[in-house]
């Protein structure tokens, strides 16, 4: 990593259930969340806003919200990210084949017309915004409603912003999810 995290007993006392919770549920301590921590009202934001996005009343399955993190993630280039969110997409359910197939979904059968659309805006999103056209709003529309577009968004720059600060600081990944990589 580029910058040392902060040990997890030396944050503020504030930030202790969100390690004890990251403990409980994969085992350690996010090295992200210990970057984090070196501004623990920034962590506190940012935690606070994936809590909502990540909820379980969202208008946007869990599957496809971990796909669509999954891709922006490989987008942006982050070893931690992808590897995290690669594990939490199978614990929801995905096949490993999906999983293997994320980053040449154009060219798979195994996605659907609803996901391939919500990764094409991912993709767009992420890569150039100011590019979005009409054609893909339409289409977008048949899919989600006013109000899953607006949390779909969210969602995607949410997990820009979280992957482009790890692959930024050299987060590696912690070795969550144990898919073998595609050769070429």
């Amino acid at each position: 990593m580029r910058i040392s995290p902060k040990p997890a007993d030396t944050c503020p006392w504030y930030l202790w259930p969100f390690f004890w919770n990251q403990r409980r549920k994969y085992g350690a301590v996010l090295e992200s969340a210990l970057l984090w921590a070196r501004a623990p009202k920034v962590f506190l934001g940012v935690a606070f806003l994936y809590g909502m996005i990540d909820r379980k009343n969202s208008p946007l399955n869990p599957g496809l919200r971990s796909l669509v993190t999954v891709r922006v993630s490989q987008l942006n280039g982050c070893r931690f990210c992808v590897d995290i969110n690669s594990a939490t997409l199978l614990k929801r359910g995905v096949p490993v084949g999906k999983v293997e197939a994320l980053d040449v979904w154009q060219q798979s059968a195994l996605f659907s017309d609803r996901e391939r659309v919500a990764l094409e805006y991912a993709e767009a999103v992420t890569l150039r915004s100011d590019a979005i056209d009409e054609h893909l709003m339409e289409r977008l529309k048949t899919h989600f409603d006013g109000d899953a577009i607006i949390e779909l968004t969210a969602l995607i720059a949410f997990q820009n912003l979280s992957s482009k600060f790890n692959s930024a600081l050299g987060v590696p990944a912690q070795g969550f999810c144990q898919i073998p990589r595609r050769e070429g």
